[in-house]
């Protein structure tokens, strides 16, 4: 029940041995850049999992979706569009990216892109939900190890923290509020909404506060 506790109610990134010192260091350690990348591949791959699940998107690209259907640009188009005015939002909340904020774009990208055509597809609806569950962990983890190098959050990471900072309520409960509007918004502009949209959206906060924490506990 402690543990528990611990969990949903962290409010801080944690700041380690081997975070950065500075969201716009240039010249960072060799292990924060190794925690990075591997927080990143992480977190594509958890997000590959959730698409080759095939039973409901992200919420972002439920939005992103909608979005689509209501100016009939490219979905590629509004998810840019989406990313850029979630950016803006940086602006008030005094946010700041860094190297990190670029490779997420860049990594995440790859990653997905390299991983979907390996990942099991899988047909039974039990495994398909397995595989969403596992997901989404992984997206926590990933998370955790990219958000405490300090070297910049991706747009979506960034407004958590942001709000997070101006709230100061539990990084669970500010993610889960976040991801919960995409998809509300998402679905009512014309987004595909699956179980496992729900299941990210829902699970998604207490997946990267699960993680911050594993991370700060076993690797100080």
């Amino acid at each position: 029940m402690k543990l528990f506790t611990l969990i949903f109610t962290l409010k801080k990134v944690p700041i380690l041995s081997w975070s950065s010192f500075d969201i716009l260091n240039l010249k960072p350690k060799k292990i924060t850049l190794t925690y990075l990348i591997i927080g990143l591949i992480l977190f594509g791959l958890g997000e590959a999992m959730l698409v080759t699940a095939s039973i409901g998107v992200s919420p972002w690209t439920v939005l992103a979706q909608g979005i689509s259907f209501k100016s009939d640009y490219s979905i590629g188009l509004t998810t840019f569009i989406v990313s850029i005015t979630v950016l803006c939002l940086w602006l008030p909340l005094k946010q700041k990216p860094g190297i990190g904020t670029i490779l997420n774009i860049i990594i995440v990208s790859i990653v997905l892109d390299i991983s979907i055509p390996y990942l099991p597809k899988p047909e039974s609806f039990f495994f398909q939900i397995l595989q969403v569950f596992i997901g989404v962990t992984i997206v926590g983890l990933g998370s955790g190890l990219y958000l405490i190098s300090n070297l910049g959050p991706g747009p979506r990471d960034g407004l958590m923290t942001g709000l997070q900072k101006l709230t100061n309520f539990p990084i669970a409960l500010i993610r889960t509020i976040i991801e919960l509007t995409a998809v509300v918004c998402g679905w009512y502009l014309g987004g595909v909404v699956g179980i496992g949209t729900i299941v990210f959206a829902l699970g998604i906060g207490p997946s990267v506060s699960a993680g911050l924490f594993t991370v700060s506990r076993y690797l100080k």
